[in-house]
């Protein structure tokens, strides 16, 4: 029985006992009922051809022209209304049970837009943060993709080395980029020669992605590749 199948049972399990209930609107039946995934703000081209950004014209804009590593990055959603209320629950508050709507609507978005990859990598958590939390959330969305898009996933290669204060409290592009660096690192040389696709639940400037790209190309991944759920815009 696969990952997916068994988060499912486990969420039917649950339903018993807590029934659930749109992140949005409150309704009974569905973390994401139909009527608010169908207001779920997409991010359509055209696209800053390497943040992914929404750009007119579709080239590359300035705010990514930093980026060392990356060799591009792609995200389904706007990181507000439903979308960000479901990943918050999803990443504070212990609601495990979204990964299977979360991990479709990656999965979706991936299989209609194929991007560059053979291997599925979520971006690491600090042990020090990892232990606060319980659990990284973009470790169960990797897991759940993997199954969807029967991608192989390695989560035993890069690891965060540097306790850092989260993105979300830094101000600008310079000071997030100055907060990540040097901050990831490989332990191996299991994604050497990989095209990787790296996993995370949130985009907000791309400089975390970007640090994690220079760790896995400097072990030696051909290509690194983001994916996230939202991005800020």
């Amino acid at each position: 029985m696969c990952f997916l199948e068994l988060a499912k049972l486990g969420r039917m399990a649950l339903d018993l006992l807590f029934p659930r209930r749109c992140v949005g609107c409150g309704k009974e039946g569905d973390f994401i009922c139909s009527s608010c995934l169908n207001l779920l703000e997409r991010i359509t081209p055209p696209l800053c051809t390497k943040c992914g950004r929404p750009e007119e014209g579709g080239v590359s804009c300035s705010s990514c022209s930093s980026f060392k590593a990356i060799d591009g990055i792609r995200s389904p959603f706007k990181f507000e209304g439903v979308m960000r209320q479901a990943i918050h629950q999803f990443k504070y508050a212990n609601v495990r049970a979204l990964l299977v709507p979360l991990a479709e609507l990656l999965g979706d978005f991936l299989a209609k837009n194929p991007m560059p990859g053979e291997v599925l990598v979520p971006v690491p958590l600090h042990p020090k943060r990892l232990k606060q939390r319980g659990y990284n959330q973009s470790s169960l969305l990797v897991r759940g993709l993997g199954k969807l898009a029967n991608l192989p996933v390695v989560d035993d290669c890069l690891i965060r080395v540097r306790h850092t204060p989260p993105q979300a409290k830094t101000l600008t592009a310079a000071e997030r980029s100055l907060n990540v660096e040097s901050a990831f690192s490989c332990l191996n040389q299991n994604l050497r020669e990989k095209k990787v696709l790296l996993i995370d639940d949130v985009s907000t400037s791309g400089t975390t992605l970007d640090a994690c790209a220079q760790a896995l190309k400097a072990a030696g991944a051909t290509s690194v590749w983001g994916l996230t759920l939202a991005r800020e815009v």
